[in-house]
């Protein structure tokens, strides 16, 4: 009884701590807009700032997986929660520096970068503790538990995103005419923080299946072995240049970029030199798979409030509702993962996943009304709801030996894809119809004698993201110079209807982004036909279930 009770005031804890991550996510995200305003940010700039926050993460999901095992799991969550202590004193520091771009915004947008970036280096090391816990403690229903806990993340957007905007929609005679200041919305992450650390301090920790069942630390690194090293070594190159050329701006020279190169080879190499194994080729498979699942899951919820603004607005409701209705879906839906896999495999059910996903993205593109808007989102969150969890249950059942690193590792590789590409991405396909729409608003563009000739090209930018995705971007300084000369006293006017175009294009980049689960569909495809020649889908085990217990 006493194990059932450990096992339950563990589960908990670290659900909660899932929480706190989810707070921290969608507190940035509904703050995207307010601060590409404050700080000048273009599209892809707002995608590199939500970035910071999210491939950090990756990291600090592969690396504590390297030697969690050794230092422990409850070092790992006070580390976390010093984290989200430093995030929510430097977010806080940013705004006041910054006092709406009066003060010192360059200060203030430093302090919110690399303040994002501890944050992300916090919500990766729950990531790193959580997941294998709860994986050891119930290893014969990985699966089942896994979508339990990860029904946290949509729990705390749902919780989190209410209280943002219901601090959003407080009566003037109460905050005043400017509004709740966003410090306030940065600051919801501390309670939560504070609960599930006084809740886990006093806990023992399970030692993790691997370890317990004797398989050694060479072996679980061999599972990953060079495919896995690939990836990660591929998107940590990537992250490196765009970290050390600031988002493009100062263009690296061909020295730095074949140093940056050489630690993505080096992270290869050296894995390759230490296992001497190439890794599982299923887990290789699943890591290129979490790539675009990352993007149609967190990449949308990271943009969704942005690219849904116009329609929402004309249908008379906050685009992040949206957000927090598939989010209360999705943690619905969870809890009950157990009852789904026993009617359909794991595999059946990102299948159809997958195909729920891109009909809701699709129509979540063109529907506009309110009606309409929730049922498309209906489709896209029953969709999206088992695919995060449920893949890291198929890597924890599969590939079991891997322990803590594996099981992460797929979950780094994810986040880590979605916050130095897949983020940037969509800021990309959010910049590529904002030029599209105005393009084909020749009644505003012949009034503007210096867009009447070139067009929406007038005004135009050429950028690069991460030296690999090149992409064009309305330049906001071409374009109020551009609007100087329009004819006398109608600047403004011009000036607040192209404001408005490029906001009603927004919604449809999200067909763009079906692509996404449609890959996800093809491989998903593939490998049910691959367990099928196996004679099905079936959980590997190494171990008995391993009662919570002290750490090793």
């Amino acid at each position: 009884m006493a194990d059932d009770a450990q096992k339950q005031r563990l589960f908990w804890g670290c659900w909660l701590a899932l929480i706190t991550t989810a707070f921290g996510f969608i507190s940035r995200m509904l703050l995207i807009s307010d601060w590409s305003a404050e700080f000048n940010l273009d599209p892809a700039q707002a995608g590199r700032l939500a970035g910071i926050g999210i491939w950090p993460f990756a990291l600090s999901i592969i690396v504590f997986s390297l030697f969690i095992d050794r230092i422990g799991y409850k070092t790992a969550m006070v580390v976390s929660f010093l984290g989200y202590m430093a995030w929510s004193g430097m977010a806080v520091g940013a705004y006041f520096v910054s006092a709406g771009g009066q003060g010192d915004p360059d200060l203030g947008f430093k302090l919110l970068y690399w303040g994002s970036l501890i944050l992300g280096l916090s919500n990766g090391t729950v990531e790193a503790y959580i997941n294998p816990v709860v994986a050891t403690m119930f290893n014969k229903e990985k699966t089942k538990w896994l979508n339990i806990l990860h029904a946290g993340w949509p729990g705390g957007l749902v919780l989190g995103g209410l209280i943002t905007i219901g601090l959003g929609m407080l009566p003037e005679s109460v905050v005043g005419p400017d509004g709740v200041p966003w410090w306030i919305k940065i600051a919801i992450i501390a309670p939560p923080a504070l609960i599930f650390f006084l809740m886990l301090a006093p806990l023992k920790f399970p030692v993790q299946e691997r370890v317990a069942s004797g398989v050694s630390y060479r072996e679980m690194l061999a599972e990953f072995g060079v495919l896995g090293a690939a990836i990660v070594g591929f998107l940590v190159t990537l992250q490196l240049m765009d970290f050390f050329s600031d988002g493009g701006v100062n263009p690296l020279t061909v020295t730095a970029k074949y140093a940056f190169i050489g630690i993505g080879v080096a992270i290869v190499v050296t894995f390759g030199l230490y296992t001497q194994s190439l890794g599982n080729k299923l887990l290789f498979v699943l890591a290129l798979i979490m790539m675009p699942l990352a993007t149609t899951e967190l990449g949308t919820d990271a943009w969704i409030s942005t690219l849904m603004e116009g329609i929402a607005d004309d249908a008379g409701f906050h685009p992040a509702l949206v957000l927090i209705y598939t989010s209360a879906i999705m943690m619905v839906l969870r809890f009950f993962a157990g009852s789904i896999v026993h009617v359909v495999s794991p595999i059946g059910l990102l299948i159809i996943g997958s195909l729920l996903a891109i009909g809701g993205l699709y129509s979540l593109s063109f529907t506009s009304t309110a009606v309409m808007i929730f049922v498309a989102a209906t489709l896209y969150a029953i969709g999206k709801s088992f695919f995060w969890p449920t893949m890291l249950g198929v890597a924890a059942e599969q590939t079991p030996k891997g322990g803590a690193l594996t099981l992460n590792a797929l979950g780094g590789i994810g986040m880590l894809a979605v916050g130095t590409l897949g983020l940037p991405y969509i800021g990309t396909l959010k910049a590529a119809k904002e030029i599209e729409a105005v393009a084909q608003r020749d009644d505003l563009l012949a009034v503007i004698p210096a867009m009447s000739a070139d067009g929406v090209a007038a005004v135009l930018d050429d950028k690069r993201v991460y030296e690999v995705i090149p992409y064009q971007a309305i330049d906001e300084e071409k374009l109020a110079a551009a609007l100087v000369g329009a004819p006398e006293g109608e600047a403004d006017a011009l000036s607040d209807e192209i404001a408005a175009v490029r906001t009603a294009s927004n919604q449809g980049a999200l067909a763009s982004m079906c692509i996404f689960p449609a890959v996800m569909l093809a491989a998903y495809a593939l490998l049910g036909l691959y367990f099928k020649s196996r004679g099905g889908y079936q959980a590997q085990h190494i171990g008995e279930a391993v009662p919570a217990g002290a750490e090793a």
